[in-house]
C-alpha cells in the first residue's frame, strides 16, 4: 500500500496529538514530522518532502500563509492543507492566494478530514462544507469581483494587506493578523496606497470596496 507521507505544522499539542491518534489506525496515512512553528514547517518541509502539509494559519514567527507561500515556492510538489478554526474570507483567500492546495476546519468530522488529507495528496483541491459554502456565497454576490483581476499591480501579498484595510483592520490587526512587525505592515501599506495612486486609507477602502475586498457598508 503506498501511504501518504504527512507533516502537521500546528502549535498546539492537543491538535497535532489528536491527528496522531488519528492516523494510528489510518494505515494509508504516515505521520513524518511535526513543525510548532512556521519557520519550523518550512524547515521540516525542505529535509522530509512531506506529499501533504496540515497547516494551520496562526502560529509563532509567521503564520502559516506565509509558511505555505514559502513552501510552495521551494517545493511546488507539496501539498499544503490549511486546517484552521477561521472561516473569515481573508484568511480563506489569503490561503487560496498562498499555494494552499484545501481549506478545512479544525471542527470537521474524522471522515471528512481524512477525505481532504487523501483529496490534497492526490493533487486535488478540496474544502470543507463550511468553507464551499462561503466561497459559492462569496462570488454569488452581485458584482464580486477578483482582487487579482481590479489590482494585477499589486503581489499577493500586497492584495492580502489590502483586503485586511477594506475589512476595517487598522496596521496594527495586521501585523497581529499575519505575524509581520509593524513597520513592515506600514512599509507595505505605504507601497498599496502609492500603486492605488490614492492619498489614504479612506480612499484606498472606499476602493477595495468597489472592487468586492473586504466587508462592511
Amino acid at each position: 500500500m503506498t501511504q501518504l507521507r504527512v507533516l502537521i505544522a500546528d502549535d498546539h499539542p492537543i491538535f497535532r496529538d489528536g491527528i496522531q491518534a488519528m492516523f494510528a489506525v489510518t494505515p494509508d496515512i504516515v505521520v513524518v514530522g511535526e513543525a510548532r512553528t512556521g519557520a519550523e514547517a518550512v524547515t521540516l518541509a525542505a529535509e522530509l518532502r512531506p506529499d501533504v502539509i496540515l497547516m494551520d494559519i496562526r502560529m509563532p514567527d509567521y503564520s502559516g500563509i506565509e509558511a505555505t507561500r514559502q513552501i510552495v515556492a521551494g517545493q511546488p510538489d507539496v501539498r499544503v492543507l490549511i486546517v484552521t478554526m477561521f472561516e473569515d474570507d481573508s484568511s480563506l483567500f489569503a490561503a487560496m492566494r498562498s499555494g494552499a492546495r484545501g481549506y478545512v476546519l479544525k471542527d470537521a468530522d474524522r471522515s471528512d478530514m481524512l477525505r481532504a488529507i487523501r483529496a490534497v495528496g492526490q493533487g486535488e483541491a478540496i474544502f470543507s462544507p463550511a468553507v464551499a459554502t462561503r466561497l459559492m456565497e462569496y462570488f454569488a454576490e452581485p458584482g464580486r469581483s477578483t482582487a487579482a483581476t481590479e489590482f494585477p499591480e499589486l503581489t499577493g501579498r500586497e492584495t492580502e494587506i489590502l483586503e485586511l484595510i477594506a475589512a476595517g483592520y487598522r496596521n496594527a490587526d495586521i501585523a497581529r493578523h499575519l505575524v509581520l512587525s509593524p513597520a513592515t505592515v506600514r512599509n507595505y501599506v505605504s507601497a498599496i496606497f502609492s500603486k492605488l495612486q490614492v492619498a489614504h486609507r479612506a480612499e484606498a477602502i472606499i476602493k477595495a470596496r468597489k472592487a468586492g475586498l473586504g466587508s462592511g457598508p
